[in-house]
């Protein structure tokens, strides 16, 4: 059976948002609860959530999932890829691959998490290193990183998480495509946050 853990970034600083996105509600729950309970709902295992500053309040906040493990990343400030790196090195040795997801994209339904594994499964063995979600054309998290690229990946810098490993190994990807744009929607600003919830008030009239 193949072993694949989920890696949920919310230590992120929401400089654009001006507060701490990843806790701002939506329909009485933190928007990052919503990749964590994507990630439980799949038997997605473990399940490693990475916080910054506010660590403390995400374990207050999952005391209720014994499945989360909270990680400390004391470089958040220096962008994604800390994070990124944090839960690379908590999952070594215990997953065949994991998918990275963001803290601020809620509507990331499961029908996107099991296309991206059953992908990765059927096609393992031909090289697969990387399934990536694609939302009418545009590319979007969650990520699927085999573990055979952990190393490299434990070597990332800055604020864009595994891109340049996902450029070299782009002739060992696999793309899976969807035609709902919502799916990837996130929240870095005060703008989005108002869509999300408008689209949501919209969603529970009808």
């Amino acid at each position: 059976m193949t072993r694949i853990g989920a890696i949920v970034l919310a230590a992120g600083l929401s400089r654009r948002m001006g507060e701490a996105k990843q806790f701002l509600p939506l329909r009485g729950k933190p928007l990052f609860r919503y990749a964590v309970e994507r990630a439980i709902a799949n038997d997605l295992s473990p399940v490693l959530l990475i916080g910054g500053e506010r660590s403390e309040e995400l374990r207050r906040l999952t005391s209720d999932l014994p499945q989360v493990e909270v990680l400390d990343n004391r470089e958040y400030a220096t962008g994604m890829a800390s994070s990124l790196r944090v839960g690379i090195e908590a999952a070594g040795g215990r997953v065949d691959a994991v998918l990275i997801f963001l803290a601020d994209q809620p509507y990331v339904p499961d029908e996107v998490v099991q296309a991206l594994i059953r992908t990765y499964e059927e096609t393992r063995a031909e090289g697969t290193k990387i399934v990536r979600a694609f939302y009418e054309d545009t590319v979007g998290h969650p990520v699927l990183f085999d573990a055979s690229l952990m190393e490299e990946l434990r070597q990332v810098t800055g604020d864009q998480g595994g891109k340049d490993v996902i450029v070299k190994y782009k002739t060992h990807t696999k793309k899976v495509s969807f035609d709902c744009g919502d799916w990837n929607l996130d929240v870095d600003t005060p703008d989005d946050y108002r869509r999300i919830q408008e689209m949501d008030s919209t969603n529970q009239e009808q």
